[in-house]
């Protein structure tokens, strides 16, 4: 038996690779599915099973494509209904792989068809869980996700969810290991660590969902508190994993189309493209095409481009690091973005070079942002998220999320110079490039962020009312 974890650090997700016997099945594979059929084929194996744990919505899967191109069987949960084929497993069902066992145990509650797998060896000892987001590693999936399609409302589902915990996964042996489908960073939960394993024994230990002595009432305040509005491409990603996708081949064909700089400009102009730049934040702010918005392919690209592009059909045009455009249109699809049109050939040196224009977001230190701040009054914005912010922040600062930065574009005045930092230097310029986008040009860039701004010495306090915009 051979089990691989193959974790996907830009989503936070882990889907699972279990052979035995010359048989293998997929749990939540990633979109693209050649990685799979290619292991499978060093291993003389044929893929036999596709589990999936529900319908995801932070990332689109590869069950459709891997089915079609192996032959291999979708298994869902009870209550799933997809527009594909596939076979519904009812409760308790099992699955024979090779020597060993997969059996289906449903456990709602993040969805409705939210099914965990027990896999059994060949001696017929339990051996581990896949939990989906059933069960993380500190945590719990959150119950608000599905409220829409299941007609309950979140407090139901974490009732339900509760009810599926204390009797499918707790009465479970300690020793049984924990194979869950995302880790920290993911917007699926709210508390999870950063290991990607552990025994389900641990966890009853550290993980505040899973107290012996919890009640349900507890666990509902616990788990619904403090839960941020999910990004607005999660339901758009389950519809597609519900009712099938586009081959990701045909969207890298179709994306992988060198652009002159004449053509990508008219293309721009005639599609109302997007054109999202995703080299390094150093190189965007130094020069960049103007009115272009920036999520760097290096930083936790998949997840912001979700967040801050609300329509996943969104026609997108690439300016990328050379060599690096396949990726990217890659790890576009992985949430549903198949609408990339092409990418500017040769990048920004070209684009200079067609004496096009260019534009700039000025940036300095933390050091000059002290220096600045001894003669007059600044006007900063942070746009780390409200915990972070929460836990320390310079004093006077202002929180403006970049998740929710449309909602604080009316902050951002002609007559005053913002000053705009995050952590480390990231969010800050995705930031800006959004401003900017919408007009708002009075703007700085704090380089390095809150990580920097400390070094400086400057005054930090973790006192939020007056500063944090509503």
């Amino acid at each position: 038996m051979k089990i691989e974890q193959i974790y996907t650090g830009c989503l936070a997700q882990g889907a699972y690779y279990i052979e035995s016997e010359g048989e293998v099945a997929i749990i939540d594979p990633l979109r693209e599915v050649k990685p799979y059929i290619e292991r499978a084929k060093n291993d003389k194996a044929i893929i036999k099973y596709v589990f999936e744990t529900h319908f995801h919505a932070d990332f689109v899967s590869g069950h459709v494509t891997l089915a079609k191109e192996t032959g291999a069987k979708i298994i869902y949960g009870p209550n799933a209904n997809p527009s594909f084929e596939a076979i519904i497993a009812s409760d308790e069902q099992e699955f024979k792989l090779g020597n060993i066992t997969i059996i289906a145990l449903h456990t709602p509650g993040h969805t409705m068809e939210s099914t965990t797998y027990l896999l059994r060896d060949k001696n017929g000892k339990d051996h581990a869980i896949f939990s989906g987001d059933t069960l993380f590693l500190g945590d719990v999936g959150r119950p608000d996700l599905a409220q829409k399609a299941a007609h309950l409302t979140q407090e139901e589902l974490a009732e339900t969810l509760f009810e599926s915990l204390r009797n499918k996964i707790m009465p479970l042996n300690d020793d049984i290991i924990v194979y869950p489908a995302h880790g920290a960073g993911s917007a699926c939960g709210k508390n999870m660590m950063k290991e990607t394993v552990d025994t389900l024994g641990n966890q009853k230990k550290v993980n505040y969902a899973l107290r012996a002595d919890m009640t349900k009432e507890e666990f509902v305040n616990e788990v619904t508190e403090g839960l941020l509005p999910p990004p607005k491409y999660f339901p758009l990603n389950v519809k597609l994993n519900k009712e099938g996708y586009e081959d990701i081949d045909e969207v890298l064909e179709r994306g992988i189309r060198p652009l002159s700089p004449e053509d990508f400009e008219m293309l721009a102009n005639e599609t109302g493209a997007i054109v999202l730049d995703v080299r390094h934040q150093n190189e965007y702010v130094k020069a960049h095409i103007p009115r272009s918005i920036f999520i760097g392919i290096d930083g936790s690209f998949a997840p912001w481009v979700g967040t801050l592009i609300a329509d996943v059909q969104q026609p997108i045009l690439l300016v990328a690091p050379i060599g690096r455009e396949e990726e990217t249109i890659t790890r576009l699809s992985r949430v549903g973005f198949d609408g990339t049109l092409g990418y500017l050939e040769g990048g920004v040196e070209a684009w200079k070079e067609a004496k096009k224009e260019v534009d700039t977001i000025s940036s300095i230190s933390a050091m000059q942002l002290k220096n600045i701040m001894k003669t007059e009054e600044v006007h900063v914005f942070d746009v780390r998220k409200e915990s972070e912010f929460a836990a320390e922040h310079l004093e006077n600062a202002k929180n403006s999320p970049l998740d929710f930065i449309n909602d604080y574009m009316h902050y951002f005045v002609e007559d005053k110079m913002a000053y705009i930092h995050c952590a480390g230097g990231y969010r800050s310029v995705i930031a800006a490039s959004i401003l900017k986008s919408r007009g708002i040009h009075n703007l700085i860039d704090v380089a390095g962020g809150f990580a920097a701004i400390k070094e400086t010495g400057l005054e930090t306090t973790d006192y939020v009312c007056p500063t944090t915009l509503k």
